[in-house]
């Protein structure tokens, strides 16, 4: 299925330059949440290594945040809409015409200004982890990677309409296209690179950790791309606008669950590591 995430992410960071409603329950603020005694965390479907099946990462930082909050955890998987703005108006002030949502807080929001200025309805903050792209290569049939041209006449995986995906096939007007393998996931890619059915994937550090898990038969490298920024990008949470004491709580226990060590070890259960904002 295609990671609809990482295509609306694409469409925000390339259009920077660099790569009938129904009536719905007031607003919460932090008196109302602590009152019900719940935390409504929002998650994406289908987006392993961070939400997938009730499990993950992001699952796994939602349980993390409710407990240092006192609260129990109520959490509402919900597949991608067709952009971002769509994902928070359903999910974080408005909540969907069919009635499901909103939530208390949607994770894995990408901390980027002009996502920020476009949804004036909500805030964007406590970036918790920073995403790149990578290449995953076979150290078998490239034993060696000097750059970008190291991938000529390679048979290169990437995921349909990803990040990773618009940037190689762009890259030098197209002229890796004919080596170029599109797959739905970027977990199918990952394993056919693993049958040796691929000389590398270029996706999601996040993805290639989990999949590999630092296998030295898979090494990863950095890959300099005209469109692509190099420090990657970061994602945090977003809340309604006006609950800002919705925002310093979680804010807060973010610190406090890096400051520990917890979050750190949430990533690592998964095979990530995790990259500091």
């Amino acid at each position: 299925m295609l990671n609809s995430t990482l295509r609306k992410l694409g469409r925000v960071l390339l259009a920077a330059g660099v790569c009938g409603s129904v009536a719905l329950p007031a607003h919460a603020d932090w008196d109302k949440i602590h009152q019900s005694g719940t935390l409504k965390v929002a998650v994406y479907e289908q987006f392993a290594p961070f939400s997938d099946r009730n499990a993950g990462i992001d699952v796994e930082l939602a349980q993390a945040l409710s407990a240092k909050l006192g609260l129990k955890l109520k959490l509402l998987p919900f597949p991608a809409g067709e952009n971002l703005g769509d994902d928070l108006r359903n999910m974080v002030w408005k909540g969907h015409y069919l009635g499901y949502g909103p939530a208390d807080v949607l994770l894995h929001v990408p901390v980027e200004p002009q996502l920020m200025n476009d949804n004036g309805k909500v805030s964007i903050f406590a970036p918790y982890h920073v995403e790149t792209v990578r290449l995953v290569r076979s150290a078998r049939t490239m034993p060696q990677f000097d750059g970008i041209e190291s991938l000529a006449g390679k048979t290169i995986g990437v995921e349909k309409v990803s990040i990773a995906g618009m940037v190689l096939l762009g890259e030098g007007n197209g002229r890796f296209r004919d080596k170029v393998r599109i797959f739905e996931t970027a977990g199918e890619a990952l394993t056919a690179l693993k049958a040796g059915e691929l000389d590398a994937v270029l996706a999601n550090r996040s993805e290639i950790e989990a999949t590999f898990r630092d296998d030295p038969a898979f090494p990863l490298n950095e890959v300099a791309f005209q469109r692509l920024p190099r420090a990657g990008w970061a994602v945090g949470m977003a809340v309604r606008k006006e609950d800002q004491d919705v925002a310093r709580m979680l804010q807060q226990a973010v610190n406090e669950l890096r400051a520990s060590g917890e979050l750190q070890a949430i990533f690592a259960r998964h095979g990530v590591h995790e990259q500091m904002p």
